[in-house]
């Protein structure tokens, strides 16, 4: 009875074994004509998502500070009294749009390996960055004259941004970041238009 036994469990035991052969047979012929480093693996997506170049890494990196520049700009004039409410609105909506965009570009600074940078790098004038002075008398204005002023500089901010970002859509290469490039240029073009026509009407 033993040996009866013993005999059926090799039996089966080399029944599994050809079945597993042939399985592997088969699936090494799907194969066939595809070599092992062509296939997809689960990282090719994501660093085809991140994928980026020095081009990116600018953006990311001088955008950051420039959105916060203008952050602190809209804080400024939420701050103040008798401000025109039509310029009040413009000032959430900057604040709105631009602070989760910092967040966004943190974060991508982070998946491409890049640090953040700082404002070490703004050029005053040629990306609308604001001065040290430009800011103090933003603060120290008040009622329309800090209208006016936000007006007037928020414009010459928003040129840089687009001037920004349209080197992004030229040269970058990460489509997320070109992606926001253009809503960049899009919204601040038409804001530039709404701030002008306040500012003619004060």
């Amino acid at each position: 009875m033993q040996k009866t036994m013993r005999r059926l469990r090799n039996h089966f035991l080399g029944v599994a074994a050809l079945a597993t052969a042939l399985t592997l047979s088969a699936c090494s012929g799907g194969m066939s004509g595809m070599d092992m480093d062509e296939t997809a693996s689960p990282t090719d997506e994501s660093s085809v998502t991140v994928a980026s170049n020095a081009a990116d890494v600018t953006f990311a990196q001088m955008m950051i500070p420039h959105h916060e520049q203008a952050v602190e700009m809209s804080d400024m004039l939420l701050a103040k009294d008798g401000v025109d409410q039509r310029i009040r609105d413009l000032a959430t909506e900057i604040k709105a749009a631009q602070e989760p965009e910092i967040v966004q570009l943190r974060d991508w600074l982070a998946a491409w390996g890049a640090d953040e940078g700082g404002r070490s790098g703004m050029d005053h004038g040629m990306d609308g960055m604001m001065s040290d002075d430009d800011m103090d008398a933003l603060e120290k204005a008040s009622g329309a004259e800090a209208s006016r002023l936000f007006l007037e500089q928020m414009t010459v901010h928003h040129e840089g941004a687009i001037e920004m970002a349209q080197t992004e859509l030229d040269d970058g290469q990460n489509e997320d970041a070109k992606a926001m490039a253009a809503a960049i240029v899009t919204t601040q073009t038409e804001e530039i238009g709404v701030m002008k026509d306040i500012l003619a009407s004060l």
